[in-house]
């Protein structure tokens, strides 16, 4: 089933379960209109953290398992769908309130000796992920710890330049984050915006998708889940697995009766020795919006839609491309594992669908994208402009990938995710998208965009897409640089359990990394091991090159077999995959908020296990440095 892509953006909902591929049901959100209101500038969601039973389709036993996970509830909470929690829709300068209530178990003496060893599993926080707001007190402040039984308002005030764009929320406490988010504890958050481009000041995107009529253009959101449960032996406590005649496990099972849970560390990563990534082996299917393999409906061949596409995953490397499936193809159910692979490579062998990616991470670009492929990887978020040529079904597919692209550092095959069904449009198919694309943008300039800029965007579309007037943040020019920060990712195998390190330390909240609010520097982002995708809060980044190993910058026309680095130049993000012997240079402003948070690897259970860094942004001193106000008087 296919999410709603026909809501009318402008008009509020009341909250309602998000039911994930069904374009007859409508996008969970909460407005400040649509959620118990205080006034016209705040919204409250009440989030409940409890164990829930419920059912996840496998695909390789034909049947639904049986599961008991942590998840969050709400007021109008879906029993269908309860994994993927609700959808927030704000605005900027809006204050968002979030109640939160851990109801799971007590779990006494959870506290380690080593605080990198996962523990605590019942704790929790909350992270706003992407957004540009205070670290602290209740703010987006991921050094709280939340007890069971404790209840918690988190208060986000969005300021009023905050820009428009795709953010998501999640577990954040160290220690319990993979094991919790893997739970399927992660929603969107959507903030919307309405302004205009005017001299001096870019305006949002959303005042250019849309229609010549005003109205939005249709929009569908993609939440990716990787949901890593597992049935365990009653005597053993191991996980029951299937293997092959060589002995090696193909897939985790779970039989009539069994209970599929997350309450181990050994369901992430790699087992001892192994070298296959347990995601891989366990031969769970990436989800969206909760469904396993779902058919997407409501989709008219020559309409525009805005797909937000969010990896709230903890596994896999998605590489999503649309390909048109082949007419008259042989029926897939049934099928699983190498068959249903084997069905993709005979069926899925149509034209690829481009794809239009106009914000990443939230934040608008100076310039569409066109893709084949789009490379989502731990924690990405991807606007994209989908429209599809002609009626017929196409495939939904996580491409392969190679080795150095993905986090399970182990070279990925193709997965069908889904299939989109495309009705007839009222026009004939269209032979070349992007002149199409470009045409509908102009023709919605020409009616939305200003008169004093309407002819200043209206050539940029024309000139390639250019999107110039949306973009939030200013580029970060040579001479505006005060300093510089280096940052390595490393995993120390030699030792068991392994050890992750950024900057050669496991995570030590003592050693904070001090920077000074009002600087603007250049980041280098190395990985001694591995690929990791780099996550810093607060304040987003601009990529500025990123060289291969033979030196080359690649983050122009990207790489042979991997796609991902390509137009990443000039790019604004707040989460970006740095590979294995790369060297990965982004910029960054230290504006507006000062005190303590995180950055960290976004392949969560390597943060659980000490790949994070505290980060203490201090008050000047008028003397280039800066003073810790916290411990200052």
């Amino acid at each position: 089933m296919a999410q709603d892509a026909e809501r009318d953006l402008d008009q509020p909902v009341q909250a309602r379960m998000l039911r994930s591929a069904d374009a007859s049901k409508p996008l969970l959100s909460l407005t400040a209109q649509g959620a118990r209101p205080l006034d016209t500038h705040e919204a409250r969601l009440d989030l409940r953290i409890a164990y829930t039973r419920s059912k996840i389709w496998n695909p390789e036993s034909q049947r639904y398992d049986e599961v008991n996970l942590r998840s969050y509830h709400s007021p109008g909470t879906d029993p269908d769908v309860p994994f993927v929690a609700p959808t927030i829709v704000t605005s900027p300068g809006e204050t968002v309130r979030i109640r939160l209530d851990n109801d799971l178990p007590e779990q006494p003496d959870c506290k380690p000796k080593n605080i990198n060893v996962p523990h605590c599993f019942n704790s929790t926080n909350l992270h706003s992920h992407g957004l540009w707001v205070s670290p602290t007190g209740n703010s987006d402040n991921v050094l709280l710890t939340l007890r069971p039984g404790v209840t918690f308002e988190y208060e986000y005030n969005l300021p009023a330049d905050h820009p428009a764009g795709t953010y998501w929320y999640h577990p954040h406490l160290h220690g319990s984050t993979a094991l919790q988010v893997s739970s399927g504890m992660a929603g969107a958050l959507l903030v919307r915006g309405n302004r205009l481009p005017a001299a001096g000041r870019t305006g949002d995107l959303d005042t250019l998708l849309r229609d010549p009529d005003g109205s939005a253009l249709p929009e569908r959101l993609l939440l990716f889940q990787q949901v890593a449960y597992a049935c365990r032996d009653k005597a053993t406590g191991k996980i029951k697995v299937r293997k092959n005649d060589a002995g090696q496990t193909v897939a985790w099972v779970c039989d009539e009766g069994d209970l599929g849970e997350i309450e181990g560390y050994d369901q992430f990563g790699f087992e001892p020795g192994a070298t296959i990534d347990t995601w891989v082996q366990s031969g769970r299917h990436t989800s969206i919006n909760g469904d396993v393999l779902p058919t997407f409906t409501g989709l008219v061949a020559g309409r525009i839609e805005r797909w937000r596409l969010l990896h709230a995953g903890v596994r896999d490397t998605i590489n999503l491309q649309l390909r048109e499936l082949r007419p008259n193809h042989a029926s897939m159910e049934g099928l699983s594992g190498a068959a249903l692979d084997n069905w993709v490579a005979r069926n899925c062998t149509g034209p690829v669908v481009t794809q239009f990616e106009v914000a990443a991470d939230g934040l608008s670009h100076a310039r569409a994208i066109a893709k084949a492929e789009n490379v989502l990887q731990p924690g990405y978020r991807s606007d994209a402009l989908v429209v599809f040529p002609k009626a017929g079904q196409y495939c939904v597919i996580d491409a392969a990938a190679p080795a150095s692209a993905s986090i399970t550092n182990a070279a990925e095959d193709r997965q069908l995710l889904g299939v989109a069904t495309v009705a007839a449009g009222s026009g004939a198919p269209i032979a070349q998208l992007q002149p199409y694309v470009t045409d509908r943008l102009v023709a919605a300039a020409e009616t939305q965009m200003p008169a004093d800029q309407r002819a200043g965007i209206v050539a940029a579309l024309r000139d390639g897409l250019r999107l110039d007037a949306f973009v939030p943040h200013p580029d970060i020019a040579d001479g505006e640089l005060t300093g510089k920060q280096t940052l390595e990712f490393d995993i120390d195998t030699d030792q068991i359990p392994n050890v992750y390190k950024v900057d050669g330390h496991p995570y030590d909240p003592s050693r904070p990394r001090d920077l000074v609010l009002g600087d603007i520097e250049e980041w280098e982002l190395t990985s001694a091991r591995g690929g990791h995708p780099f996550h810093i809060h607060v304040n987003p980044f601009q990529v500025s090159r990123i060289l291969d190993p033979q030196g080359k910058d690649v983050s122009v026309s990207g790489e042979k077999n991997d796609p991902q680095y390509a137009d990443t130049k000039g790019v604004w993000k707040d989460t970006l995959f740095v590979k294995k012997g790369y060297r990965v240079f982004v910029r960054t402003r230290y504006q507006r908020y000062i005190g303590e948070y995180v950055l960290h690897c976004h392949i969560l259970e390597h943060e659980d296990q000490g790949m994070m860094q505290n980060v203490r942004v201090l008050v000047p001193d008028g003397k280039g440095g800066g003073i810790d106000s916290s411990r200052h008087h």
